[in-house]
């Protein structure tokens, strides 16, 4: 009998959190489908040489396992959408900037989404939390890119009459 493969976790922690239960329809479909075979075979079965039943049996238990893990599944789906809104919960009144450091702000509300999760700014702006963003506790301060200036402030090379020195 054929299973199809459960999905995996996505490498971002919140994907899938909010995802469906697919799966379960999926071994639904195939619960049917396997009782409907298994009928099927017992009364299409040689009278004279029946289905072994510990063969039966096990296969019954094969499928039992598989729609228990697919329970199992669920269960543990719903476990990870409880933990992403109580996250989603904790970053209110934080603060973020985004991986690009083009957004900044104080987190006013996040949205979770089934792909991921969205902080909004008291600005409006959105950010999805990903690879790259900063969220702090502390109001974050964009680093601006430091050019090699000499105490003096001079930028030409020239040199300070005052201090007497020499830029180098």
């Amino acid at each position: 009998m054929a299973v199809d493969p459960v999905s995996t976790a996505a490498s971002n922690p919140w994907a899938n959190a909010a995802a469906t239960t697919a799966d379960a329809d999926k071994a639904g479909l195939n619960y049917d489908s396997f009782l409907q075979l298994l009928i099927a075979q017992m009364k299409n079965q040689d009278p004279t040489d029946p289905m072994d039943a510990g063969e039966q049996m096990s296969q019954l238990a094969s499928f039992s396992q598989v729609e228990q893990t697919i329970q199992t599944n669920s269960h543990l789906r719903s476990m990870l959408q409880a933990e992403a809104l109580t996250r989603a919960g904790d970053l209110v009144g934080k603060y973020v900037m985004s991986a690009d450091d083009s957004v900044m702000g104080k987190i006013k509300e996040v949205e979770v989404y089934s792909d991921g999760v969205i902080a909004v700014t008291e600005n409006g702006d959105k950010v999805l939390l990903q690879a790259g963003v900063v969220v702090s506790d502390a109001e974050i301060v964009k680093s601006t890119p430091t050019t090699d200036t000499p105490a003096d402030g001079a930028t030409d090379g020239s040199t300070d009459d005052s201090s007497g020195g020499t830029n180098t």
